[in-house]
């Protein structure tokens, strides 16, 4: 939450690319998708590749198109010279700020460990500081109090490049504690000061190195543009700016503005997924897609819209079946007190419901009065 704090002392531009080293689970990721403009884009990196898929599902419940997600190791950014405007490191660590809440990690603490943790985070910092642009900012921050792996590593950077560090704002009442070494400011997050967990976090602007990425000319897009028949999906956002592509029998919608960078990120990276997808195509016939019901940009004209009751909205998410106050065939979307929750296929005489079977409650539902259906 505290990353918030420290990306508003950024200064703004347009068409930023943004990217969030270690971001599974998507907590920081998704929280930045709120934070930046739509104008943006946000590469989403895990390196541990069982983490990709949580994610990958996050990013997609967040329902934006400025996105792609990725699993790359840092190493593997180092050519992407000057790529980005903002980067997010929040690193592995040591976990001393888990020491309150998980007993397991005391146990597996060591100074061993510390030391390790903190010879991979310069690791990190080397490997992904030649694609931070000139005038570029760097967000660095770990779930510990060790020196080593905060104070001493920010010194450590800033021996080695030359960097502006960024003060934030802070209200005494939070209980952060801000230090400066030689007018280089951190911020701790002290278990005993703090409603939270350790928790350490610096702000810094890089002051060399190219001012900016060039894209080279030549790159073929490996993306394959939507078959015509299927250009009705066009009108599914009440946006005019967005790239439709086909890919693994659904459809993606991704800023057209965009689509140079994710050529550029995909010669060098592994990109797992891009933009938002909007329906999957079987022959002729579309299927609407659940991300698309929670999308930010979504068309309301386009598919008719049904208010449920707490009973009915959480047996939708139960995957069970519901009944439709609604004359209207076809696909219609659902949704509780104005939230969209998804898609159903109006039969007439029953509903099939689509919400995606991963996705579903599967813990018993409490006690709720009788659907109206069953009271009529």
């Amino acid at each position: 939450m505290f990353m918030e704090q420290a990306f508003r002392q950024i200064e703004t531009s347009d068409k930023r690319v943004v990217l969030d080293l270690c971001a599974a689970p998507g907590g920081k990721s998704t929280h930045l998708l709120s934070l930046i403009d739509s104008s943006d884009l946000l590469v989403a990196n895990e390196v541990i590749r069982s983490r990709v898929s949580v994610l990958d599902e996050n990013i997609r419940k967040w329902g934006h198109q400025n996105v792609v997600v990725c699993s790359n190791d840092p190493a593997d950014f180092s050519n992407l010279d000057g790529m980005f405007d903002v980067i997010l490191v929040d690193a592995p660590c040591s976990g001393e700020g888990l020491f309150r809440r998980d007993a397991s990690a005391i146990k597996h603490w060591s100074v061993d460990n510390t030391n390790l943790c903190s010879t991979r985070q310069r690791r990190i910092l080397a490997d992904i500081w030649p694609s931070l642009k000139c005038g570029g900012y760097l967000i660095y921050s770990t779930c510990t109090f060790n020196p080593e792996e905060n104070e001493e590593n920010l010194r450590w950077l800033a021996e080695n490049n030359e960097v502006e560090s960024i003060r934030i704002p802070i209200q005494e009442s939070w209980g952060v504690e801000e230090m400066e070494i030689n007018e280089l400011f951190g911020y701790r997050f002290l278990p005993h000061k703090v409603k939270g967990e350790g928790f350490f976090l610096t702000l810094i602007r890089k002051k060399d190195g190219n001012s900016s990425f060039s894209i080279p000319k030549k790159i073929k897009s490996r993306f394959e543009k939507i078959p015509k028949q299927f250009d009705e999906i066009r009108n599914w956002l009440k946006t005019s700016d967005s790239e439709f592509f086909a890919k693994s029998e659904f459809l993606i919608a991704f800023p057209e503005d965009k689509i140079p960078v994710l050529n550029a990120l995909s010669e060098q990276l592994r990109v797992i997924s891009f933009g938002l997808p909007l329906a999957q195509f079987k022959k002729n016939d579309l299927l609407p897609e659940h991300t698309f019901a929670l999308s930010v940009d979504r068309n309301p004209k386009v598919f008719e819209t049904v208010e449920l009751d707490l009973r009915d909205a959480l047996l939708f998410q139960k995957k069970d079946e519901i009944r439709i106050n609604s004359a209207t065939k076809g696909w219609l979307l659902v949704q509780y007190q104005g939230v969209p929750l998804g898609f159903v296929k109006n039969l007439g005489n029953r509903a099939n419901n689509y919400f995606p079977k991963e996705w579903r409650i599967r813990m018993a539902l409490p006690e709720l009065a009788e659907p109206w259906y069953l009271s009529v």
